[in-house]
């Protein structure tokens, strides 16, 4: 069965709004089936239909997203009580290690993000990932520092990804690959970024799943739940009506 592949970040630029329909033009003719969009916590839903709608038109399904950047587990806590009903996938930004422990272990977080590159400031490590395992959390990598950095820098940051992912392997914890970049020219073919999943220390079909059957799976699972006929998981309401 063909792959479909899924970019969970593709990023766009607030200061020119008219790359968008460019770059998610971009990103499906590169092959990507479900692109997610991070959006601001505040938008209207008219917004983010007519996001829905200029990725449709460029052949590729749109998946609204949101990343959190709190820095306590109260603020956290909030955040998503506010914000779990709006939007398919939902990021944390961890920035500490309270917020970082809170997300892995909350069943409404769907992407666990580390966004510091020297190794002292990362909190992805053996009990995150046994929090994380026990919930539905994914931990998401970027290429786009990939792609930026040289030497000493890139070897840094790869020794520190592939101990991650090593952690995360060993708990049985999901891991997506996203772009996160905002540049088409930083756009690269699904497979070229499996391949760079392939560095981090999978085989060639686990990196496959890290582009596709993973992030596809977040995102459509979310809007199973968000829709109007859900009552839990494998249980929909088909008709109502005293006719039922």
């Amino acid at each position: 069965m063909k792959r479909k592949f899924a970019d969970l970040h593709l990023c766009l630029n607030p200061k020119d709004p008219n790359s968008t329909p460019r770059i998610m033009a971009k990103a499906a003719a590169l092959g990507y089936d479900l692109i997610a969009v991070p959006l601001n916590p505040d938008i209207p839903e008219a917004e983010i239909s007519k996001f829905k709608s200029i990725c449709n038109d460029a052949g590729a399904d749109f998946s609204s997203r949101v990343d959190l950047t709190p820095k306590t587990r109260k603020q956290l806590m909030f955040q998503l009580r506010k914000l779990r009903r709006k939007f398919e996938v939902i990021c944390v930004q961890c920035e500490n290690k309270e917020v970082a422990r809170q997300a892995a272990k909350d069943r409404r977080v769907d992407l666990l993000s580390f966004p510091f590159l020297d190794f002292r400031d990362r909190f992805f490590d053996w009990a995150e990932a046994e929090l994380a395992s026990n919930s539905l959390a994914a931990l998401e990598v970027d290429t786009k520092p990939l792609l930026l950095l040289d030497g000493s820098k890139r070897i840094r940051l790869l020794s520190t990804l592939r101990r991650e992912i090593s952690i995360a392997r060993e708990f049985h914890v999901p891991v997506v690959v996203s772009s996160g970049v905002a540049k088409e020219m930083l756009l690269r073919k699904p497979r070229e970024v499996a391949a760079f999943a392939s560095l981090l220390g999978f085989d060639e079909a686990s990196a496959l799943n890290t582009v596709s059957t993973i992030p596809s799976n977040i995102a459509l699972r979310n809007r199973e739940k968000l829709s109007c006929g859900f009552v839990a998981p494998g249980i929909r309401v088909v008709k109502e009506g005293a006719d039922c």
